[in-house]
C-alpha cells in the first residue's frame, strides 16, 4: 500500500522536482514581479469594479449579454484575487507552504479560469440563440441567467477543487507532476486537453455566428430600409466578444500548452524556464478585457467615463465653497448605443443627482 504525505510541507516535493523556486525569485527580480503584479491587480480590481457598476446602472445593458458580460468581469475580478494571493505566496515561500495551503494557492487560479471559461461558453449559447433569430439580445429571463450564473461559479468552484478532492499524487508521488509538485500528470493532461478542446470548440462556434451575421446583414441590407447602425449593432456585440474570446485564447494557450507538456512528463522541454512569463501572460488577460469593452462598445465607454467624472466632481465639490455653483457639464459624448431600435441618439451630462441619467433619456 502506498505511503501518503498529507503531513509534508511543499519543500518536500519541490526537492523532488528540482524545481528551483528559491533562486528564481530572490532580491530585486521578486521585488520587481511583486511591484508589476500589484500594479496590474490594482488595475483589474478597479477597472472591472466599474464593468460591473456601468451594467447596474445603465438601464440599456439591463439584458441577458450585458449581465454574462459582468459576471466575465467578476471572474476576472476573483483573478486578480488569486493573483494577489499567489504574490504572497510564491517564490522562496512556495517551499514553506502547507499542502493544504497549495492546493488553496492553486485552486484559486483554476476557479477564475474555469469561471471566466464557462461564462465565454455560456455567452456563445447566448449569442448563437439571439443572433440566429436576428435579434439583439435573447429572451432569456433574468431568472435564468441568474441560475446560469449561480453554475457558472458551482462548475469553477468545482473544477478549482478537484484535486483537493482526490485528484492528487500525495499518495503516490511516482505521478507528480514537475510544475505542480502535488498535481498528478494524468490531472494536467485531463485539466488542459479539456480547457483546449473548450478554446477550439468557441472558436469554431463564434465563427460560425459571425459569418451568419455577416451574410444576413448583407441580404438584409438591400431589401430593408432600417439604419445602417441597428443592422451593424449585432455584428459590433460580436466584434467585441470575439475579440475577448481571442485575447483569452492568446493569452491562457501557452500556459495551457506547458501544462500538458509537463502532464506528459516531457522533461526535455524547459517548461521550469517559461512558467513564469505564461503565468504573468495570463495575468495580461484579465488587464486587456476592461480595455476591450470600453474600446469596442462607445456605450460602456461612455457610462464608465460619466461615472468617473461625475464621481471626481462630487469630490471637488466636496472641497469647494457653498457660494460657488456645484453643477458641472461635461463634454458632450455623441453615442450610437446597441439600442438604436428605441430611435435614441444619446448625448451625455454630467452633473449633480441623476442628471447624467436624464442626459441619456
Amino acid at each position: 500500500m502506498n505511503e501518503c504525505y498529507y503531513d509534508k510541507r511543499m519543500d518536500f516535493f519541490y526537492n523532488r522536482t528540482k524545481a528551483d523556486t528559491a533562486d528564481e525569485w530572490t532580491g530585486p527580480q521578486l521585488i520587481g514581479v511583486l511591484c508589476f503584479g500589484t500594479f496590474f491587480c490594482l488595475f483589474i480590481f478597479i477597472s472591472n469594479s466599474l464593468v460591473i457598476a456601468a451594467v447596474v446602472k445603465n438601464k440599456r445593458f439591463h439584458f441577458p449579454f450585458y449581465y454574462l458580460l459582468a459576471n466575465l468581469a467578476a471572474a476576472d475580478f476573483f483573478a486578480g484575487i488569486a493573483y494577489v494571493f499567489l504574490m504572497f505566496n510564491t517564490g522562496p515561500v512556495s517551499k514553506t507552504l502547507t499542502v493544504n495551503r497549495w492546493f488553496l494557492r492553486q485552486g484559486l487560479l483554476d476557479t477564475s479560469l474555469t469561471a471566466s471559461l464557462v461564462n465565454l461558453l455560456v455567452i456563445a449559447v447566448e449569442r448563437h440563440m439571439s443572433i440566429m433569430r436576428m435579434k439583439i439580445h435573447s429572451n432569456l429571463t433574468k431568472k435564468r441567467v441568474t441560475f446560469l450564473i449561480i453554475s457558472i461559479w458551482a462548475i469553477a468552484i468545482f473544477m478549482g477543487a478537484v484535486p483537493t478532492l482526490g485528484w492528487n499524487c500525495l499518495c503516490d508521488i511516482t505521478v507528480c507532476s514537475s510544475l505542480a509538485p502535488i498535481y498528478s500528470r494524468s490531472y494536467l493532461v485531463f485539466w488542459s486537453v479539456l480547457n483546449l478542446v473548450v478554446f477550439f470548440i468557441m472558436v469554431v462556434v463564434y465563427i460560425r455566428i459571425y459569418m451568419y451575421v455577416q451574410r444576413k446583414t448583407n441580404v438584409l441590407s438591400s431589401h430593408t430600409s432600417g439604419s445602417i447602425s441597428r443592422r451593424r449593432t449585432p455584428v459590433k456585440l460580436m466584434k467585441t466578444v470575439m475579440t475577448v474570446l481571442g485575447a483569452f485564447v492568446v493569452c491562457w494557450t501557452p500556459g495551457l500548452v506547458v501544462l500538458l507538456l509537463d502532464g506528459l512528463n516531457c522533461t526535455d522541454c524547459g517548461i521550469q524556464n517559461v512558467k513564469r512569463w505564461f503565468l504573468l501572460l495570463a495575468l495580461l488577460n484579465s488587464v486587456m478585457n476592461p480595455i476591450i469593452y470600453s474600446y469596442k462598445d462607445d456605450e460602456m465607454w461612455a457610462t464608465m467615463k460619466r461615472m468617473i467624472c461625475c464621481s471626481s466632481e462630487d469630490k471637488s465639490q466636496e472641497r469647494r465653497s457653498s457660494r460657488i455653483p456645484s453643477t458641472v457639464l461635461c463634454r458632450s459624448t455623441d453615442i450610437s448605443g446597441h439600442y438604436i431600435e428605441d430611435g435614441i441618439i444619446q448625448g451625455t451630462i454630467c452633473g449633480k443627482g441623476d442628471l447624467g441619467e436624464k442626459g441619456n433619456s
